[in-house]
């Protein structure tokens, strides 16, 4: 390897030249890729085809300013179409599902402009196993624990200060030092056991609120008080009605074969109102670093969906357009769902997170948020938010009281 590499790959390559458990891997360059010269790779390749897998990980040159997790990594086949295949679409996932995400953190982040055709790539041997994310906050390691994806039933992501091996501790302790700076760690465990790493970053530069706290705080010696501070936190809110937007659809079908209208013009001024919606999101994710979004409806009502997926059978080639925007439409909307840090919703909206969206660095001072109400009192909840009057760009506070019961107020 040469110097001149991205520093996930020169952090990996410096522990594995000093004993730690890395497991074996190879940089690709984009410059490699682009003039063809995979001879190494190939090589690489050979050598590991028992589990016909490899695990194909970013490794862009200016991916360390921007958030854990920004882009994405692949598991695919053991060969030179697998891992140019997993380049591309790691690629393409940048420029699509997380395209919001990189120009929010350009925003907001000073993260800078970005090439994504200057994406190389970390190539491993896949490892089955369970991912485990560590960092030390203030003075304790924090250790971060995903599904594993291998079992059927498996519980949610969590996060703890005792792992469940004591090993972690002595590992995290010892890369720490090694390496001399504040670092993130990601881990992959075995089922026999074995703990493999397979990325640490840098993240000595990244202020924590509580170590700032810390740092800047006297300590004294009481307090008398009147009121009990409770939790909260105020955030302008994204008001989410996907119901209303499939209503919408319906309506100006009706009123298009009321009117006899022309078939050509009703699908664009359909395909309008869909890109009006999608337009509203980035607009509203671009002018606020942190905000909620107040689930209405987040969900496609499934027989809304039918409704305006068969609504013009007997014209293939415009129904064929409509489906398309439509189902482009539902990505949008999670690409703008993953983008706040708080989402207030139903009970069984579930927020699917990696382990760097769950237990990132970038999570420690803003952590993510779910309030949810139960399905029994859907109607009734959804009845006092429109009476209320709760609207997009209101500044809501979410209050939690001692018995960790949230209460939603327009401020």
């Amino acid at each position: 390897m040469n110097d001149n590499i991205t520093e996930k790959a020169r952090l990996l390559n410096q522990l594995k030249d000093n004993d730690f458990n890395v497991p074996d891997f190879i940089y690709v360059s984009a410059l490699d890729l682009e003039n063809g010269n995979l001879q190494a790779l190939e090589s690489f390749l050979n050598r590991h085809t028992e589990s016909y897998k490899v695990f194909v990980r970013s490794a862009h040159p200016k991916e360390e300013f921007f958030k854990s997790g920004t882009f994405d990594s692949i598991e695919t086949y053991a060969d030179l179409n697998g891992v140019k295949f997993a380049i591309n679409r790691i690629i393409s996932l940048a420029k699509s599902k997380h395209r919001l995400s990189i120009l929010r953190q350009k925003k907001f982040n000073n993260a800078p402009e970005i090439d994504m055709n200057d994406m190389g790539a970390i190539v491993m041997p896949f490892v089955e196993g369970m991912s485990v994310m560590t960092k030390m906050l203030g003075k304790m390691w924090e250790y971060g624990y995903s599904r594993d994806r291998s079992h059927k039933v498996s519980s949610e992501p969590y996060i703890t200060n005792t792992p469940h091996d004591r090993r972690l501790i002595s590992i995290s302790e010892e890369i720490q030092q090694f390496l001399g700076f504040q670092c993130e760690i990601e881990y992959i465990i075995t089922g026999e056991g074995d703990i493999y790493i397979v990325q640490a970053r840098d993240i000595s530069h990244i202020e924590v609120l509580e170590q700032k706290e810390h740092d800047r705080a006297v300590k004294m010696n009481g307090l008398r008080r009147f009121r009990r501070r409770r939790n909260y936190r105020e955030r302008p809110i994204y008001v989410m009605d996907i119901k209303a937007l499939y209503t919408g659809i319906i309506d100006i079908f009706d009123d298009i074969i009321n009117r006899e209208e022309d078939s050509k013009f009703a699908i664009e001024e359909l395909l309008e109102v869909i890109a009006q919606y999608e337009k509203e999101w980035e607009e509203f994710a671009l002018k606020y670093e942190r905000f909620a979004i107040l689930g209405l409806s987040i969900e496609v009502p499934e027989d809304l969906y039918q409704v305006a997926n068969q609504y013009i059978d007997d014209m293939p080639d415009l129904q064929k357009q409509l489906i398309k925007a439509l189902h482009e439409n539902q990505y949008r909307r999670d690409y703008f769902l993953a983008e706040a840090d708080t989402i207030i919703a139903k009970e069984k909206i579930r927020i699917n997170l990696g382990s760097h969206e769950a237990y990132g660095i970038d999570t420690v001072r803003t952590p993510l948020w779910s309030v949810f109400w139960s399905i029994e009192r859907h109607d009734q909840v959804i009845g006092e938010f429109k009476r209320l009057g709760f609207k997009t760009g209101d500044s809501i506070v979410i209050d939690v009281g001692v018995d960790d019961i949230p209460t939603v107020y327009r401020h």
